[in-house]
């Protein structure tokens, strides 16, 4: 994993011919939407101590967990129910409240975390560190629930903030800002498919809101 000094340098993109050829290179990394899909080869390797895993969701719609628009559920059905995971390392979103509500309960779990030594915090922003954030990214440019163009995208102290007119359904969700994204100690964005091509090319090339 890139360190936060040397972050800069270590930026690199990498480009697969297929979503099967991604999905084997990421198992191979991550063993040391669509993006659920990509870990599913992590499930096929048996030497990874699974009870020193920590997982969190960088976004979330604010509906119930069983609900087929539920990151939640769809990270349990096809990866997290196959694993041997202790269900109190898996955080999910407290998804009876508002969104404000389940964003501000979803930073106060985090704090806590960070007080007990389970989440270290960047010496350099304050931020909490995490191991390794996976992102996907929208046909818009959109990663996590920051979309481009959005108040959102500018906050600087929250580690989570809410949505409740996101563009693409549904509307309410929670979602880590970007402080926190960027404080990370290794940062995976998996991209698949041409109809988000023009929005890396964006990215990469750093025009208008990307």
């Amino acid at each position: 994993m890139s360190t936060e000094k040397g972050k800069e340098e270590k930026k690199k993109v990498e480009i697969f011919d297929t979503e099967e050829n991604l999905a084997v290179d990421f198992h191979r990394r991550c063993s040391g939407g669509s993006l659920i899909k990509s870990l599913r080869k992590l499930v096929e390797v048996g030497s990874i101590d699974w009870s020193r895993w920590h997982f969190f969701w960088v976004d979330e719609r604010v509906v119930p967990k069983h609900h087929e628009d539920s990151n939640y559920k769809l990270a349990y059905d096809a990866f997290l129910s196959k694993v041997p995971i202790p269900p109190g390392n898996v955080y999910a979103i407290n998804d009876s409240l508002s969104p404000e509500a389940a964003a501000e309960d979803y930073e106060t779990c985090l704090k806590h975390l960070v007080q007990t030594g389970v989440i270290r915090v960047s010496e350099s922003t304050g931020f909490p560190k995490f191991d390794l954030m996976l992102l996907g990214m929208g046909p818009d440019g959109h990663v996590a629930s920051l979309f481009p163009g959005h108040g959102l995208c500018g906050e600087e102290k929250r580690w989570v903030g809410f949505v409740t007119d996101s563009p693409k359904p549904p509307s309410e969700r929670i979602t880590f800002t970007f402080p926190v994204i960027n404080s990370s100690a290794c940062v995976a964005l998996v991209v698949c498919g041409s109809g988000k091509a023009e929005a890396v090319e964006a990215a990469l090339k750093k025009t208008g809101d990307l």
